[in-house]
């Protein structure tokens, strides 16, 4: 969709700013959104997006600038206001209450009453239209959210933006927690409400994602507009980089470098079994040796690096670490072998967020920084900030609280972990996930350099070109099986989803 000079803007953003005391979120900030169509903001963690999001929601109110809608200057004082001028905002982190039932999440705040009781009859009906509205009929208005998964949980916060009169939806990183068939449906239910005439503005991190659903881009750098209303048709990955990082590159991924012949094995893993998560997986590693993982959600990826680190029991099998077989399903013996994780959940599953940094980065090593009965904090701060240097970890705070930090400073924390222990072995999950493009080729570099310092490293991505881009070997899985194996020049993207689908038939 290319603007011409007849069409009437919804919503309008002139050189909004907006500071936090002394520091500058947004710095004059310049898009428009037309009726109808998906407008992508493109920028890195930090660029001010969620300051943005939440200035249009009524959450923030801007220093200087205006917002206009439909031609007129508004202010909005609060997020009821923004709401009933028809501007609706799905945060990442969903806003639902897992205790209450669909219905009453959708209609929380403003329930449907007759004669001054609240009417169940109408609410369910209600609900149930808005369910079938967006593809989804078969969630009755009783559930309880709580029992719902990640993407049903979105359509909830969907149907509870869409039971007002909308006319605009901000959907923060809507794709985040999804799998490809989730987004598949995520992608259709945004095709049917821009058919309705809604408009969406659509953050995320996913340039492919921009280049299937959206119609212009805005980007977005250090608080103020680097470009807006771009066409995405005809709008090149290379130039939307340039203009998010400021950096031209010619490749995301760096080039990878060549293993020594005589690099020795590190890491076997020899006919491991997990019942009902895979079965007969067998590889081995060698020392600077990338290894990538590719297959669909729910084919045994994420399980077989958990069993390797000892997370998850197995049934049969061993892991192997430089000659000497670990303790089935003990982490301490994989951490003690030199062997380290980052899990696809890290927030939940590998960090302490409410600690400071430098607890999380000494987490697998307190016995080097133990004084008696107790911690050398300096010291634990000194080698946390040597590794903060090193990976360009932002800002340079060990004693910065962990949760404050963007997702590709809390991978780079968990990455810190890992090289103040020494790690000779590493699994990595979903390693970019919710990270945008600068800290994505951030951590590939990263990724690349332990790898040519002799760290064996396996990488389980749910982006396929991802996995083709880091991995030196490329196993692909189906049905909890390794059904192929090739160097990852010899496969593409499409080679990788055939052989799955065969594989998942067969």
């Amino acid at each position: 969709m290319i603007k011409d000079d007849q069409q009437k803007s919804l919503l309008e953003v002139t050189a909004l700013t907006k500071s936090f005391g002394s520091a500058r979120a947004l710095k004059g900030v310049n898009f428009d959104v037309l009726p109808g169509e998906v407008h992508c903001v493109l920028g890195q963690n930090g660029a001010g997006k969620s300051t943005l999001i939440k200035t249009l929601a009524g959450a923030h109110q801007p220093d200087s600038g205006e917002i206009r809608w439909n031609g007129e200057v508004v202010t909005l004082p609060n997020p009821i206001a923004a709401i009933e001028l028809g501007i609706a905002t799905m945060y990442q982190e969903l806003d639902v209450v897992d205790g209450l039932t669909i219905a009453e999440n959708i209609f929380l705040g403003h329930e449907l009453a007759r004669g001054g009781f609240l009417s169940t009859r109408e609410t369910a009906k209600a609900t149930r239209d808005l369910m079938a509205r967006l593809g989804h009929p078969d969630l009755s208005p009783k559930r309880e959210v709580g029992t719902l998964s990640a993407a049903n949980k979105q359509i909830v916060a969907m149907a509870r933006a869409l039971s007002h009169d909308i006319k605009l939806m901000i959907m923060d990183e809507p794709s985040a927690v999804l799998d490809s068939e989730e987004v598949n449906n995520l992608f259709r239910v945004v095709a049917e409400l821009k058919s309705q005439g809604i408009a969406i503005v659509y953050i995320s991190h996913r340039l492919e994602e921009i280049e299937r659903i959206g119609d212009r881009i805005s980007v977005i750098k250090d608080g103020a507009s680097t470009a807006s209303g771009l066409p995405v048709e005809g709008t090149s990955t290379k130039k939307l980089i340039s203009l998010m990082t400021g950096t031209d590159v010619d490749n995301v991924f760096p080039p990878a470098v060549p293993i020594p012949a005589d690099a020795p094995i590190v890491l076997e893993v020899t006919d491991l079994s997990c019942p009902g998560k895979f079965s007969g997986v067998e590889f081995s590693l060698r020392a600077g040796e990338v290894i990538g993982l590719a297959g669909l959600v729910g084919s045994g990826r994420s399980e077989i690096l958990e069993a390797i680190y000892g997370e998850r029991k197995v049934s049969s099998g061993s892991v192997t670490v430089e000659g000497k077989v670990l303790k089935p399903g003990s982490v301490s013996a994989a951490v003690a072998a030199d062997m380290g994780l980052s899990p696809e959940e890290r927030k939940s599953q590998g960090l302490l967020l409410e600690e400071p940094i430098y607890r999380n980065a000494t987490l697998s090593t307190f016995d080097r920084f133990a004084k008696g009965p107790f911690l050398d904090e300096r010291a634990e701060r000194v080698a946390t900030k040597e590794q903060m240097k090193a990976l360009e970890l932002r800002p340079a705070e060990p004693n910065r609280i962990t949760r404050t930090l963007s997702g590709g400073n809390q991978q780079k924390v968990m990455l810190a972990r890992w090289l103040i222990h020494g790690t000779k072995v590493l699994l990595l999950d979903e390693p970019t996930r919710g990270v945008d493009v600068g800290a994505r080729m951030e951590i590939y570099g990263l990724i690349r350099d332990l790898a040519a310092a002799g760290t064996a490293i396996v990488v389980v991505s749910s982006e396929i070109e991802e996995v083709l881009g880091l991995a030196d070997r490329v196993l692909v899985i189906a049905d909890g099986r390794v059904i192929a194996e090739k160097p990852a020049t010899e496969i593409t993207e499409h080679g990788v989803l055939d052989l799955v689908m065969k594989g998942s038939a067969a």
